[in-house]
C-alpha cells in the first residue's frame, strides 16, 4: 500500500480559478499490479492553458487532468518494465497505476526516449506535448517559406518561445508579442527581430512598423485582440495557425473577431488545431528538436515550481503569464 496524493478539482471555474476551486486529498494506491499495469511516481508535472478549458467538462470532485513525466516503480507490462522514465496524462497525482491498453489513444503514455543527458523535464516540455504543438502546428499547418514574415503570440510562453525559434531555423523573420519588457528581451535573445510589449506599446503601429511587407504566418496562442490586430496585416494566402486562446479561457465570452470579407479577398487560411492528430508522428519531433538543442540551435527555458503542494499556484501563475518558457512543477 502506498499513501498518494491528488489535487481535486473542487470547485467549477467561474472567471480566473482561485485556490478554491481545488482541493488537496490523499488516497491510498494497491500497489499490487495486474497484467499489463504499471505502478509509476511523479518526478515533473506539467500545468498548461488547455486546463483551464478542459476541466469545465468535468464534474466537480474530478483529479485535475495533466500530463507528467513519472517513474515506473514496478511493473507488469514489458513495454514499461520497472526503472523507465515515461510520459503519462496520470492528472494531478504523485503516484498512479496504469494499464495502457485501457487509455483513450490520444492519450497513451509512452517510455521517454533517451535525451543524452537533457533534463527529464523537457519531457512535457520542449520534447513533448508543447514542442510537438510547436514543431507540427507551424511546420504543417502555416508551411513557412524561407523569407516569409512571422508573429506569433505568447512568444515567451512554451510553444510560442520554442515556435519562433523553429521559424530562425527555417529562415524566417519572427515578431514576438509578449506581456513584458524582460519576455521581450528575453525572446530577442533568442533571435527574435522584433518583440512587441502587448501591455504598453500600440501593437497594431508596432507591428506595421516592424513588418510593413505584411505578415505571411502567424501562430495564435491567444485570440481576442491581439488575433484582430494581426488578421487585419495578413499577406494575400497568409496561414494562421490557432493553437490556443488564452485571453479568453477566464472569460464566459470569446472576443476574437474576424472580416470575412478579409479572408475571402486575402484568400486566408486559419485552422485551429490539436497535436493529438500527429501522435503516430511523436518520434519525428522529438529527434529534431533534441537535435537543434544539441546543436545549440534551440534554447529552452523552463520555470520551475518546487513541491506537489504548489500546483495550484504554479497553474494560476501560468495562467497569468509570471512563466518564461515552460511552467514545469517539480514533485
Amino acid at each position: 500500500m502506498v499513501v498518494a496524493k491528488k489535487w481535486i478539482y473542487a470547485k467549477a471555474f467561474s472567471g480566473f480559478p482561485t485556490v478554491n476551486n481545488f482541493r488537496l486529498e490523499q488516497e491510498t494506491i494497491d500497489a499490487k499490479l495486474k497484467d499489463n499495469e504499471f505502478f509509476a511516481e511523479a518526478i515533473y508535472l506539467s500545468v498548461d492553458p488547455y486546463m483551464r478549458t478542459f476541466m469545465p467538462q468535468y464534474p466537480e470532485g474530478t483529479v485535475m487532468i495533466g500530463c507528467q513525466v513519472a517513474k515506473v516503480l514496478d511493473s507488469k507490462n514489458p513495454h514499461f518494465p520497472t526503472g523507465t522514465y515515461v510520459v503519462g496524462a496520470f492528472g494531478w497525482r504523485t503516484h498512479s497505476v496504469c494499464k495502457p491498453d485501457e487509455v483513450e489513444p490520444e492519450w497513451k503514455p509512452y517510455p521517454l526516449p533517451d535525451f543524452s543527458g537533457e533534463p527529464l523535464s523537457l519531457g512535457i516540455g520542449a520534447l513533448g506535448m508543447t514542442g510537438q504543438t510547436a514543431y507540427f502546428g507551424f511546420l504543417k499547418i502555416c508551411k513557412p517559406k524561407e523569407g516569409e514574415t512571422v508573429v506569433v503570440s505568447a512568444a515567451a510562453g512554451a510553444v510560442g518561445s520554442l515556435l519562433g525559434q523553429i521559424a530562425k531555423i527555417k529562415g524566417c523573420k519572427v515578431i514576438g508579442i509578449a506581456g513584458t519588457d524582460a519576455k521581450c528581451e528575453w525572446i530577442k535573445s533568442l533571435g527574435f527581430e522584433h518583440a512587441i510589449n502587448y501591455k504598453t506599446a500600440d501593437v497594431e503601429a508596432e507591428l506595421r512598423n516592424a513588418s510593413p511587407e505584411g505578415v505571411d504566418c502567424y501562430f495564435d496562442n491567444v485570440g481576442g485582440r491581439t488575433a484582430e490586430i494581426v488578421h487585419k496585416q495578413m499577406n494575400r494566402f497568409g496561414r494562421i495557425a490557432v493553437c490556443g486562446s488564452i485571453s479568453d479561457y477566464n472569460s464566459e465570452v470569446e472576443t476574437v473577431r474576424f472580416s470575412k470579407k478579409d479572408f475571402a479577398s486575402k484568400k486566408l487560411k486559419r485552422e485551429e488545431f490539436s497535436v493529438f492528430r500527429w501522435n503516430d508522428q511523436r518520434s519525428e519531433a522529438i529527434e529534431q528538436i533534441l537535435k537543434w538543442i544539441k546543436e545549440g540551435r534551440i534554447k529552452c527555458r523552463e520555470t520551475i515550481t518546487e513541491g506537489f503542494e504548489n500546483m495550484p499556484q504554479a497553474f494560476m501563475g501560468m495562467l497569468a503569464g509570471e512563466n518564461i518558457g515552460k511552467a514545469v512543477v517539480k514533485a
